[in-house]
């Protein structure tokens, strides 16, 4: 009797490994499609709180979802139509320019390590003359579009086209207007007990995607609008605005994003000499305090509810596996699960320390 139990609990447990090879392979093969949900649900978890507001004054939900994107994309568009000429030539003109700024670049490092090293000149010669500033032009150029085209080779079946976008938006409008028959039928799949403390805790999920996410579009649209008049009386007006457009759309991006805003400005400010440098790193530290101590606790507050580190390990894995539109969805989606895992793991457990004698 004792085998058969035996060979019954093995053979169970090479169909839950067999199913879980299974369901990785055919997830794998279906992420684009996966991915497409989950900025989907991260729409629509950013705009739900209109259409719930909306609701209470009798407005179909589905009305109040396309009356909301229509309102946003009609932002969006008329942003583009003010500002986006300038910030696409100075972008324009930035990369034209990116040979020049280097070899000015390295020719003020020059001057900045000789007057450093005055008794050893000889040195700082052999040093610099031995750097093909050409080649190192040349290698950054194509380095940079290299980035470019493995980010967009890893999500060009999701974001790639403007049909994807549309596509997202389609679907998160539909989860609007239908969300609490889509909830139901999604909790009933799930197994009693853990049906209802599920179905308890979405609104929470929903509330920290949602949150983190308008949270961190107004931080990058102010640190945009910061960057870009601060960098006009700095010395680079010809650049700021596209500068500025570019801090906004990596500070969309915790921890990462504010460093790769600053390299551009960082490259510009060279060439023009050790005070710019130097008010342009004090600027830039201003700005990540404003960040960090002022704008992230008033925009986004505690939404997340994760620890640091876990966010930049969300960051770096969603980079490392969906390119740069991982590294945007996936953080708010550990903020989601983050709230199964307090509700459905920890807080039980905490419980169960507490007061063994209820352990059955």
């Amino acid at each position: 009797m004792a085998s058969e139990q035996r060979l019954s609990i093995s053979l169970s447990g090479v169909l839950v490994v067999f199913a879980a090879i299974t369901t990785a392979i055919i997830g794998w093969q279906l992420r684009g499609l996966l991915l497409l949900v989950m900025i989907s649900v991260v729409l629509a978890c950013s705009i739900a709180p209109i259409v719930n507001w909306a609701e209470q004054y009798r407005v179909p939900r589905w009305l109040s979802a396309v009356l909301t994107y229509l309102a946003i994309i009609g932002t969006l568009v008329g942003v583009a139509v003010l500002i986006g000429p300038t910030v696409l030539e100075q972008i324009q003109l930035l990369v034209r320019q990116l040979p020049v700024l280097l070899r000015k670049a390295a020719t003020q490092i020059e001057v900045w390590v000789l007057a450093l090293n005055d008794s050893r000149p000889d040195l700082t010669d052999q040093v610099f003359g031995q750097l093909d500033v050409q080649a190192i032009a040349a290698w950054a150029i194509r380095s940079t579009r290299q980035v470019a085209l493995r980010s967009y080779n890893l999500t060009a079946d999701i974001l790639g086209t403007l049909l994807s976008l549309v596509l997202a938006i389609f679907i998160s409008g539909y989860m609007l207007a239908d969300s609490r028959t889509l909830t139901t039928n999604f909790v009933r799949l799930i197994p009693a007990p853990w049906d209802q403390r599920v179905s308890e805790q979405l609104p929470e999920i929903a509330s920290r995607i949602g949150s983190y996410i308008r949270g961190r579009v107004l931080v990058s649209g102010t640190l945009a609008l910061i960057t870009g008049i601060g960098l006009s009386f700095l010395g680079l007006k010809d650049f700021a605005i596209g500068l500025g457009a570019i801090a906004g759309v990596t500070n969309l991006i915790p921890f990462l994003g504010p460093i790769l805003g600053a390299i551009p400005a960082l490259l510009v400010a060279i060439p023009l000499g050790g005070w710019a440098v130097l008010w342009l790193v004090i600027f830039y530290a201003i700005i990540q305090n404003i960040e960090t101590y002022l704008l992230d606790p008033l925009l986004v507050g505690s939404s997340v509810g994760v620890h640091p580190l876990y966010q930049l390990l969300a960051v770096l894995g969603g980079a490392q596996v969906l390119g740069i539109v991982g590294a945007l969805i996936v953080p708010p989606w550990v903020a989601g699960g983050a709230v199964l895992i307090e509700a459905l793991y920890l807080q039980p457990k905490l419980k169960a320390e507490e007061h063994p004698e209820l352990i059955v």
